[in-house]
């Protein structure tokens, strides 16, 4: 049983992965009708909702796109900074959505904000109790490591409505000025969701993990 279930939690997100550099892969290769860079669609997008002072920069990597809230800066892989497929467009468009998100303070980004230092927390020291709990056959450090887990988890559900919202600003942001057109939307959405297939996976392999430490830790409660 245990087998099969490690399997599982092993399956998930590969297959997130796969979906994501599958399509990745595939729409780097069809130019978009605008020819924009990435770096021009981020650049496009920003100014036009006066974001002139979050600044766009190569960065090292595959699929390490990101914005950083602390820097005002959206970080472009290479390929996506001087590329002119309609992947580039998607991902510099989603990226440039969390800039957005943070000039408006949409509550969901200042949670998740606020959780990091929590989540940290329960990422890095919940195994180290629940491993001790195991060893010593103390439920009360396995509950311990289970709450830090818990908020390592709660940080993941946090992550998904801050992902899907920066898509969803995306798709909006490079229709309504012409960034891409016709066909292209559907092959945008299909970039920005295989993209979020990561979160959720991420959070589902998460979730897993916390209710078979639950059940192990109520098997011990009622061992004692």
């Amino acid at each position: 049983m245990f087998i099969i279930y490690f399997i599982i939690i092993l399956i998930i997100p590969l297959w997130a992965q796969m979906r994501v550099r599958g399509a990745y892969k595939k729409y780097s290769k069809v130019a978009s009708s605008s020819a924009m860079t990435g770096r021009e669609v981020a650049r496009r997008i920003l100014d036009s909702n006066g974001l002139y002072d979050v600044s766009v920069e190569e960065t090292r990597g595959m699929l390490s796109d990101h914005y950083d809230p602390r820097s005002k800066v959206v970080r472009l892989s290479t390929n996506n900074y001087h590329g002119h497929s309609v992947a580039a467009a998607a991902i510099a468009a989603h990226e440039v959505g969390h800039a957005i998100q943070d000039q408006q303070a949409y509550a969901f980004l200042r949670f998740r904000h606020a959780l990091v230092p929590v989540a940290n927390i329960g990422s890095n020291f919940s195994w180290i109790l629940i491993l001790i709990g195991f060893l010593l056959g103390a439920s009360n450090f396995v509950l311990l490591g289970i709450i830090f887990m818990a908020a390592a988890v709660l940080f993941q559900f946090v992550t998904l409505p801050v992902e899907f919202n920066a898509s969803s600003r995306a798709m909006d942001e490079v229709v309504s000025l012409g960034i891409i057109r016709n066909d292209e939307e559907r092959e945008t959405k299909k970039v920005l969701n295989a993209a979020a297939l990561t979160y959720v996976a991420a959070a589902a392999v998460a979730v897993l993990e916390l209710l078979r430490l639950i059940m192990i830790y109520t098997g011990m409660q009622r061992n004692e």
